[in-house]
């Protein structure tokens, strides 16, 4: 029980890889505060977090600034702390970079930068008293700057970026500060898969390790680890967990 008694919260958690990450973490004794719009998939995945901890739901637009404080407090006031903040969701649209609008970057940053970036505000006077972690999330859109994927690599770089600068400012007072940069097969691939099996199999084929990663085993496992006591000496680093696809130098 590596997060026995740790409170997190991690938004984005009621699908995917947050749900995932929610699952793992639950499963290792963490209290998780799960932060979504989905309310129906939110029930959900918090019965399923109440099987093995006690959760909480938030059914809150994170892209409003004082919902991110109040969950924030309202997840100290139940709790009694905050040790662990995972910042997963992120909304966006695809288009070439000539064809990107204003619109297409305000949802990616709105939904995806802000939030992280005011989650981390508003969280920082806990986790400073529990040294706790941060575990923001990067991309390989951004990292290896795929086409059409302008305002979503945008917004991720911009994390990868303030990341860094909250390692070193954060890290004289034992806040860990890293970033996962996933593949995964998620929901929405499992449909994509469905409609394109071509396509698919042709991704998977360029990944190494010729699959996609599990929410729960491989991605929630990683960010249990940095989570965890074990990642005490790693900070402002980006985890590829994404079989192999993308080698950081």
């Amino acid at each position: 029980m590596k997060l026995q008694g740790k409170v997190g919260i991690i938004t984005g958690s009621a699908s995917g890889i947050g749900r995932g990450i929610a699952l793992a973490m639950a499963k290792e004794g963490a209290h998780i505060a799960i932060v979504d719009v989905n309310e129906e998939k939110g029930k959900d995945t918090l019965a399923e977090i109440n099987q093995y901890t006690e959760g909480l739901l938030f059914i809150k637009d994170i892209s409003i600034k004082e919902n991110v404080y109040e969950i924030v407090d309202e997840v100290v006031k139940k709790f009694g702390k905050l040790d662990i903040l995972v910042n997963n969701a992120h909304a966006s649209r695809q288009a070439l970079l000539h064809e990107t609008t204003q619109e297409m970057l305000d949802l990616s940053f709105g939904t995806g930068f802000y939030p992280t970036f005011h989650f981390m505000q508003a969280a920082y006077l806990e986790l400073k008293k529990t040294k706790g972690k941060v575990i923001n999330f990067a991309s390989g859109a951004g990292i290896d700057g795929q086409v059409t994927q302008t305002s979503y690599a945008a917004a991720k770089e911009a994390i990868r970026a303030i990341s860094r600068v909250a390692a070193n400012e954060w890290g004289p007072e034992g806040i860990n500060v890293n970033l996962i940069s996933p593949i995964a097969l998620t929901e929405g691939v499992q449909q994509w898969r469905e409609s394109a099996p071509d396509m698919y199999e042709a991704m998977v084929n360029k990944i190494p390790l010729r699959r996609l990663g599990d929410p729960e085993q491989d991605i929630g496992r990683v960010a249990v680890f940095l989570a965890s006591s074990d990642s005490d000496y790693i900070t402002g680093q980006t985890f590829m967990v994404d079989g192999g696809s993308i080698k950081l130098r």
